[in-house]
């Protein structure tokens, strides 16, 4: 089996966490508070975000947001390939 390179699997991870913390901060930033909480509602299967729904956000919040998401999506897929090839065979070939 072929391995997967783990610092590139974890960037593919973090730079996808990243684009969709970009997403939610542009939604709110757009749609307003009622449209932020329809599309939250929607997408999470109708569980009522409304009570936790915070539209004042200072950006050095979001920034740390994105980067505290950019690491956790990359140890996530660091994660993923270290134990897809720990659990794999070698090729000897």
């Amino acid at each position: 089996m072929n391995r997967i390179n783990v610092k590139k699997l974890g960037f593919a991870f973090g730079a996808t966490g990243a684009l969709l913390y970009i997403g939610c901060v542009l939604v709110m930033a757009t749609v307003g508070r009622e449209g932020t909480i329809k599309f939250f509602n929607s997408l999470l299967h109708g569980l009522d975000v409304s009570a936790v729904i915070r539209m004042e956000i200072p950006f050095w919040e979001a920034l740390i947001g994105i980067v505290e998401t950019f690491i956790l999506a990359w140890l996530v897929g660091a994660c993923i390939a270290a134990i897809y090839n720990a659990t794999t065979e070698r090729r000897t070939t």
